[in-house]
């Protein structure tokens, strides 16, 4: 049976998920919020240490201003109303990306949480937030005076962790979208066509059983 430790997934479709309830994108982000709240419990339930969501690309800055600002100020509310709720749960906060051209605001309130939970053991949660993954790569080789693979991982946000074993991604299209590109490497990926806003528990538990069935090889036979 394959070892589960990671879980990464692009959080497609909230904005078509909102236009479909005639109720517009950013009331499906609202949405979208509450099934991240509802995946990290049950990944709890699963006992998986990691899981990583896609927040904020670095090319979403190419989105409109107004969904952009709804987008960060979402974000900083949940934190401010659900801090002591996150810490109680036993949740460990890990931001992931270049969190120093994010609004002021919200980047402290960002710091603020990795500070307060990081002695928090029952689950990682990272939130990958203006987040590129040739970025990423970039950036490690630039710290790297000798380069190696060791030397490299050793400089990626992800120093440190495992890399997801599965990525799931929602919303119907099947791409990477310049997501964890290092980390993905040997990843089982599946693209479900459920937006976001839909996806359940029962839907993270059939995945789950699905990859537990998998052989890998990692090149071998």
């Amino acid at each position: 049976m394959n070892k589960l430790n990671h879980i990464a997934f692009i959080m497609d479709g909230n904005g078509r998920w909102g236009r479909k309830k005639n109720k517009g994108r950013n009331y499906g982000h609202l949405k979208g919020v509450e099934t991240v709240k509802k995946i990290v419990k049950s990944s709890i339930k699963h006992r998986i240490p990691f899981v990583t969501f896609f927040v904020f690309s670095s090319e979403n800055w190419k989105r409109p201003k107004t969904e952009i600002n709804f987008l960060f100020k979402l974000i900083k509310n949940y934190f401010f109303k659900e801090i002591d709720s996150v810490t109680k749960q036993g949740i460990k906060i890990n931001i992931l990306g270049e969190i120093k051209k994010l609004p002021r605001d919200l980047r402290n309130i960002l710091i603020k949480c990795e500070n307060l939970t990081k002695k928090n053991k029952n689950i990682n949660v990272n939130l990958a937030i203006n987040y590129g993954g040739k970025n990423e790569i970039l950036m490690a080789v630039k710290k790297n005076k000798k380069i190696s693979l060791r030397n490299l991982e050793r400089n990626l946000y992800t120093k440190n962790m495992p890399d997801p074993e599965i990525l799931i991604r929602t919303g119907g299209n099947q791409r990477l979208s310049n997501f964890m590109l290092w980390q993905l490497a040997y990843a089982e990926l599946f693209f479900l066509k459920k937006l976001w806003p839909d996806f359940e528990s029962k839907d993270l538990k059939k995945v789950i059983n699905k990859f537990k069935k998998i052989k890998r090889n990692y090149g071998a036979i």
